[in-house]
């Protein structure tokens, strides 16, 4: 009870003290509620009632006279001397002087669109474009096909690689990849980075055992300027001046890329060393055996007089070049090739250039125990099939695809080939085995069909027999219906989708004119896929089983790996 009065009278207490406070706040110097900005209302609102025409009215009569309307556009007309008849011609005046001065700022637009920018069309509307194919007086062979588009690829094939080097050019195609777009004889090759950054273009050049590609990939108003500097870089490189040497240069390049190369570059090169290797005691490294990286104990024996040599007797041989073009009009094309190549008719003795001996398949094994970052121990396990003329070219990419695979870590998602064979029977099934992929290597005469894998060096003789029992399974039981009709949608869709890009088209139609004379449309590709049959794949994997295996293996510890002879046992 006396805590509950306590409570009572500290409350009033409290109650009369805000009371207070509140009083004195309300009588200090501060204006009465009726006078402050928002004061609280206690009458109803006035509503008036006005209609749209009074409201016109009002707005039009003169509220205040400081901005009323002035007949003049002058600012500074203060005193509205400028009657109406002299504020038109000044409004004309200005209207003059601004068309005049925006019709010599945008000259440059025109209603009609310049000749190089293909027309804005619906697709429906537009020419389906084909492959048009034209030789020069000289025998150069210009092929291209457009594709509407704002930017072209244009580029130089030549019918030579690192097969066609002696014993004293090993290197040779290399260097003169690693050599192509830098100095010439009229640019250096400082100049040449920073025009080709003008004219928005980027220049590209591979090699290979069997050919050589040059391109540029440029906006089309630029191709007359890119094809100038193609020509350069072919006819008129400059490889020494005075004391500095561009292939002093390249060559400490190579030093280095030897030093960390990829172990699966050292892979594929055991493969065609082995594979192709010497046949008969003290004979010759054949074609196909030859390294297509320049080793290092061949690096003293090339220099510019070398490098310019072999490129005079097997590079400028116009029976062997095409000139490729995917963005570009055939009828342009042809005119600048005319333009710029028509002047080479071939170097040293054409009868002797780019010579092709065939290569016979040997069979063998190449180990190469180094140290590798992640510690695994590589395998590659492939057998020989026909070369680009065979007939089994497009069942052997079908079969290529059906096994798949990759590495064991992949993020997913359409189109990564989880269901192909080797992913779900290889690394989905071991845990060791960190990739397993299918893989091709074709040339004119022969090709390799093999899959290579990665695990711990103690697991790389399972990587092997594991290896091994896939190519018996494929050759003594039938592919199931559902891994061929996948298999054949993968391969259509792949190519397909990559020949969406510019830059894949190009060097699809080169290589393909360069290879066989004429291109193979998209159409008949995919009605020869769609053909293969599973007696195709069973029939391909008997025959390559029935001749020597070929092993390439690369890593820390080799030593587990089983030898060929002992895999060949296996296949019987």
């Amino acid at each position: 009870m006396i805590q509950r009065k306590l409570l009572a009278s500290s409350s009033a207490l409290a109650r009369q003290r805000l009371s207070g406070a509140s009083t004195r706040f309300l009588s200090s110097s501060s204006p009465p509620l009726d006078q402050l900005e928002y004061p609280l209302r206690t009458e109803a609102p006035i509503v008036t009632r006005t209609t749209a025409a009074e409201a016109a009215s009002s707005a039009s009569s003169e509220k205040h006279p400081k901005y009323k309307l002035r007949t003049t556009t002058d600012p500074f007309d203060d005193s509205n001397t400028i009657d109406v008849g002299q504020r038109q011609s000044i409004l004309s005046q200005q209207q003059k002087t601004i068309s005049t001065k925006l019709d010599k700022k945008l000259h440059a637009i025109q209603t009609v669109p310049p000749s190089h920018v293909p027309p804005n069309l619906p697709h429906s509307s537009l020419t389906v474009p084909h492959t048009l194919t034209t030789t020069l007086s000289n025998g150069i062979r210009v092929a291209s096909q457009e594709t509407y588009g704002q930017v072209c690829t244009i580029g130089l094939l030549v019918d030579v690689g690192s097969r066609h080097e002696t014993k004293n050019e090993v290197g040779c195609n290399h260097l003169l990849e690693l050599l192509a777009f830098r100095s010439t004889k009229f640019q250096s090759s400082v100049e040449i980075t920073s025009r080709m950054d003008e004219l928005g273009g980027v220049t590209f050049a591979a090699s290979s055992r069997e050919q050589m590609m040059y391109c540029i990939d440029i906006l089309r108003p630029n191709v007359r300027e890119a094809m100038k500097l193609l020509r350069d870089t072919v006819m008129y490189p400059k490889l020494e001046d005075g004391l500095y040497s561009e292939v002093e240069e390249v060559k400490r390049i190579v030093e280095y890329q030897t030093m960390d190369m990829l172990p699966e570059i050292a892979l594929a090169e055991g493969l065609q060393i082995a594979g192709y290797g010497v046949i008969g005691n003290g004979g010759e490294v054949q074609q196909l055996g030859k390294p297509h990286f320049c080793p290092l104990e061949a690096l003293p024996n090339l220099n510019a007089q070398t490098i310019n040599d072999f490129r005079n007797e097997h590079l400028l041989n116009p029976s062997g070049m095409v000139i490729a073009g995917a963005g570009i009009g055939h009828d342009e094309l042809v005119l600048l090739s005319n333009e710029f190549f028509s002047e080479i008719s071939g170097g040293g003795n054409p009868n002797e250039a780019n010579r092709t001996v065939p290569s016979t398949y040997t069979g063998g094994e190449f180990r190469f125990q180094s140290p590798t970052i992640d510690g695994f121990t590589r395998v590659a396990l492939a057998f020989e099939l026909g070369g680009w003329h065979s007939d089994d070219l497009v069942p052997t990419c079908v079969l290529q695809t059906l096994l798949g695979g990759g590495n064991s870590f992949s993020a997913g998602g359409p189109g990564k080939g989880m269901y192909s064979r080797l992913y779900r029977e290889v690394l989905n099934q071991y845990y060791w085995a960190e990739r397993a992929e299918a893989f091709t290597s074709f040339h004119s005469e022969s090709g390799l069909l093999g899959i290579s894998g990665s695990s711990i060096p103690n697991k790389s003789r399972d990587m092997t027999r594991v290896l091994a029992e896939h190519f018996y399974k494929l050759a003594h039981f039938y592919v199931t219906d559902e891994e061929l009709d996948r298999a054949r949608n993968m391969l259509k869709c792949n190519v397909l989708t990559q020949l969406e890009s510019r830059l894949v088209l190009f060097e699809d139609i080169g290589r393909q004119i360069l290879t066989y004379g004429k291109r193979e449309d998209t159409a008949s590709m995919c009605r020869k896929i769609d053909e293969v049959t599973k007696d195709d794949i069973r029939e391909i994997a008997r025959r390559v089983i029935a001749k020597p295996p070929t092993l390439s293996t690369v890593g820390d510890d080799v030593s587990k790996v089983p030898s060929h002879e002992e895999i060949a046992s296996w296949m019987k």
